[in-house]
């Protein structure tokens, strides 16, 4: 199971790139405006050898001089073993866990809907219907466009009109046989009527005509709706993540 999580880990980091980032004897350090916590959290993805105490000092300065809280992403293969209740006893607060799931695409028809449009790269109205549906700050915005444009696999922005506006957007990212999915979004005004199922199973489409076999996401347990959704499709956990942060 470590190796699977270390795996779509390394996965995901690749599919939503931060602004700035560094390797730090086996962590990943990432930094991006504070836009996404996963985007500006330490990722301990593999072994060490520098002492605990010498680690964590340098990320909570290096997070400290940037105005950001110190935030680790944490999963059960974590390194090294004990780092959460280590963050514990210094004071790091827990965030709301999060599912990671995944499905396999045997089934999935790979012919993508008339109704949903793909496109290689991020146009402005893709943008413009993102930033207003997850009402976006100036800033944010700034900082989604440079980290969209900063993903070197294969990208695919999903979005669905009704008239001449966008109302359910996504993005999928396909690597070494999986495609991720990421910021499934639905107007408030549009949803549950299966606009996002569609923007879903159209990137998983999408996903499978680019060679993926795997199709893996992010969920929070309390997006009752979204748990609903993707277990209908078939997605299924295999494990979980959540942040442990210093203000």
């Amino acid at each position: 199971m470590s190796d699977l999580i270390t795996h779509l880990e390394e996965l995901s980091l690749n599919a939503w790139a931060p602004l700035q980032s560094m390797n730090y004897d086996g962590w990943v350090i990432r930094v991006a405006n504070g836009y996404t916590k996963r985007a500006n959290a330490i990722h301990p993805l593999y072994p060490s050898k520098k002492s605990l105490d010498e680690k964590i000092a340098f990320c909570e300065k290096l997070y400290r001089v940037r105005g950001l809280p110190t935030t680790f992403k944490l999963t059960s293969a974590s390194q090294p073993h004990g780092l959460d209740a280590i963050l514990v006893e210094r004071s790091y607060e827990p965030d709301p866990e999060v599912s990671v799931q995944t499905f396999a695409l045997a089934e999935v028809n790979d012919v993508i809907s008339a109704d949903v449009v793909i496109q290689s790269a991020p146009s402005e109205a893709w943008q413009a219907a993102f930033q207003r549906m997850q009402n976006l700050s100036a800033a944010q915005v700034v900082s989604l466009a440079q980290m969209l444009a900063n993903i070197l696999p294969e990208r695919a922005f999903a979005s669905i009109k009704v008239g001449e506006e966008i109302i359910a957007c996504g993005l999928g990212v396909d690597q070494s046989g999986y495609v991720g999915l990421f910021d499934i979004v639905t107007d408030a005004k549009f949803r549950k009527r299966g606009y996002g199922r569609l923007i879903v199973e159209n990137l998983l489409a999408w996903g499978k005509g680019q060679g993926a076999t795997t199709a893996y996401l992010q969920v929070m347990l309390d997006n009752a709706p979204a748990l609903h959704l993707y277990e209908k499709i078939g997605f299924e956990e295999r494990y979980r993540y959540w942040y442990r942060i210093k203000a």
